[in-house]
């Protein structure tokens, strides 16, 4: 064949690759039905007209490396619209009215309510506060979307939610309980579980279903270490020991964001760097009074363990703690201002090179360290220490001011908009922001979502107890039963109404912590003493003494509780179970495989001499950390 006829021959197939390619490439705007940009060709090429200019711009050109995309739509921003992408507060789902459920009409409206605000702010980034059937709160994403595309340039909404997969609801602060979601154990179960495959699938599993409802960022997980068990946050890390939670800090990312980023992935903000577990005296930063995180052990770089892991699994997002590491850098500022911190070890020494989004209103509710200074000053510092992001904030029109007095140069703000963008532009939510609605319900609370997430569940588990084998009981035993329902406890044994006719009592029950404190926030935050009050003690005892007892008890901190661990026949740790999964521990329908994630200290004196910082320092524990027995 000569060398003309080999060019044409080439030639051909490029042009029939290259139209191929276009003809694949349209094929997605069956997902735009919703949009209400216009919708333009170009010699072949279909695309969205983002800025409503009537061309093509290169940043609306998904056949572009995102890196030309990313230059071009920072090039046509104003300084307004770069300072509202550094700006991620909560956006609360519509409420239904009494009686009623959320319906399409209702979020439609809510949502053309959020136009003027999206106009003023041109933020674009927004924290999920609330919940609604699946099909619902993919409806809403949908809403928002169009209202977002009426802004100059059509910059799509990323939203992002603190876990819902477990059984916490703590509105705004740790986790939200979502309606129809798939349900885990909590992190700490997979601590205790040291399961880096299952902790993978759970990351695969909830990224489909965050997906589903338009949910593209996780704000987790907590890659803290409870090496100080008054910590009222415990529950939400893996435990005390660095390696494991190093371990599952990588597998969970991993299944979230995949091996490669893209538009299939739900990006991880990992926090709360570097690590928020030494609070001092356990009292937790979100408030002034537990603002100092401290390292009596000088074990600092001990807590960058599985920050370190994050960033080697390709974490894309940071999140530092309010608190003050004190005695560690050239000043005492919280992590959020602290340059020493945020630039020179987080970004210089361990490499990160994504987003740092700080906690929640740190400039304007939780300034730790540098209260006296004015708001403004706060986001000059903030910014100069390497912050991109305020999370729970909504005032861009502060980093507009500080820019133009020169207090901060714009090439500053394109560094951290740049970052912020990529994301955006990586998960495709550019070209595809939309929903397909017909297919939530097919993927959120999938039967073997479901299914894996009851194994955690059960795995997680941690029997810490069984005198003379009192377990697993037999099915049919005569139990009396406390916190568990009885229709649920009735298809294991034979149910009574009093202790005294029962054989074995089951109690189930929530570790300690100090109740009815000042606020809502603290009342939220389980924290202050590991001890249950003289009243609920001897209650406790009291029922216990009178037959042979099985206690689950529900761990989110290390509990003392040495007089009932005693007393008690059967003692098993849990960390988020259905009553169905205790029972099937309990029964013997699945053996008992957990070990516990933390020391379980055997006095207050104990706990008060531990040093905040070190992980297996309690003298003399009831339990060492790693135990666990089983059938």
């Amino acid at each position: 064949m000569n060398t003309k006829i080999s060019l044409l021959l080439l030639s051909l197939a490029s042009t029939f690759a290259f139209y191929s390619c276009q003809k694949q490439d349209n094929s997605i705007l069956e997902k735009w039905t919703e949009t209400s940009v216009p919708i333009l060709e170009e010699n072949g090429f279909k695309y969205r007209d983002l800025n409503k200019n009537t061309q093509l711009d290169k940043y609306e050109d998904r056949r572009l490396p995102i890196s030309e995309r990313v230059n071009d739509l920072m090039s046509q921003m104003t300084i307004e619209e770069k300072a509202g992408q550094m700006f991620h507060p909560f956006m609360s789902f519509p409420r239904a009215r009494k009686g009623k459920e959320i319906d399409s009409v209702t979020v439609t409206k809510a949502a053309k309510r959020k136009r003027k605000a999206f106009q003023r702010t041109h933020i674009s980034h927004y924290a999920v506060a609330g919940a609604a059937k699946p099909r619902i709160m993919a409806i809403w994403h949908n809403k928002i979307q169009q209202i977002a595309e009426q802004n100059r340039l059509s910059i799509p909404i990323t939203f992002s939610t603190d876990p819902r997969h477990g059984f916490r609801d703590q509105q705004g602060v740790a986790s939200v309980k979502s309606i129809g979601f798939s349900q885990w154990c909590e992190p700490l179960g997979f601590g205790a579980m040291d399961d880096e495959a299952l902790t993978k699938k759970f990351g695969e599993v909830a990224n489909q279903e965050y997906r589903a409802v338009g949910i593209r960022t996780a704000l987790h997980p907590m890659a803290d270490l409870a090496t100080e068990p008054r910590w009222g946050r415990i529950i939400g890390t893996f435990g005390e020991d660095a390696d494991v939670s190093a371990r599952m800090t990588s597998a969970y990312i991993k299944g979230f964001q995949g091996e490669t980023f893209g538009k299939n992935s739900v990006s991880c903000m990992t926090k709360h760097f570097s690590g928020a577990g030494p609070q001092l005296d356990g009292w937790d930063a979100h408030f002034s009074y537990g603002r100092d995180q401290i390292y009596p052990g000088n074990n600092f770089e001990y807590h960058l363990k599985p920050f370190a892991a994050a960033i080697k699994a390709r974490a894309n997002q940071m999140m530092p703690y309010y608190a003050i590491p004190v005695g560690q850098g050239d000043e005492d500022v919280a992590f959020g201002f602290n340059k020493k911190m945020l630039t020179d070890l987080l970004r210089n020494k361990m490499g990160f090179k994504g987003v740092i989004c700080s906690d929640w209103n740190i400039a304007q509710m939780r300034p730790w360290g540098v209260d006296s200074l004015k708001v403004t000053d706060r986001y000059i510092k903030s910014i100069d220490a390497g912050v991109d992001q305020f999370g729970g904030e909504s005032h861009p029109e502060n980093v507009v001011t500080i820019v133009n007095e020169g207090a901060i140069p714009e090439s500053r703000i394109d560094e951290s908009v740049r970052r912020i963008l990529e994301i955006k532009f990586q998960m495709g939510l550019f070209d595809e922001p939309f929903l397909d609605i017909d297919t939530v319900d097919s993927i959120v609370g999938k039967p073997e979502f479901i299914e894996a997430g009851n194994l955690s569940q059960r795995k997680s588990q941690v029997l810490l107890k069984n005198e003379d084998k009192i377990l697993p009981l037999k099915k049919g035993t005569k139990i009396f039963t406390v916190n568990i329902d009885s229709i649920t406890a009735s298809k294991y044994g034979e149910v009574v109404s009093t202790p005294e006719k029962a054989e074995v009592v089951l109690l189930k029950l929530v570790a300690p912590y100090e109740k009815d404190r000042k606020g809502i926030l603290e009342n939220i935050i389980h924290q202050g003493s590991l001890s249950y009050t003289e009243q609920e003690k001897a209650e406790i005892l009291d029922l216990i003494e009178k037959k042979p007892s099985v206690i689950s008890m529900y761990m989110e901190r290390p509990a003392v509780v040495p007089e009932i661990i005693d007393k008690s026949n059967a003692f098993i740790a849990y960390f988020g179970a259905s009553n169905e999964a205790l029972l099937d521990v309990i029964f013997g329908e699945f053996t008992p495989q957990g070990k516990l994630p933390f020391e379980l200290p055997s006095s207050l004196t104990a706990v008060e001499n531990q040093k905040e910082d070190l992980p297996h320092d309690s003298e003399n524990p009831i339990f060492n950390y790693g135990f666990g027995l089983s059938y």
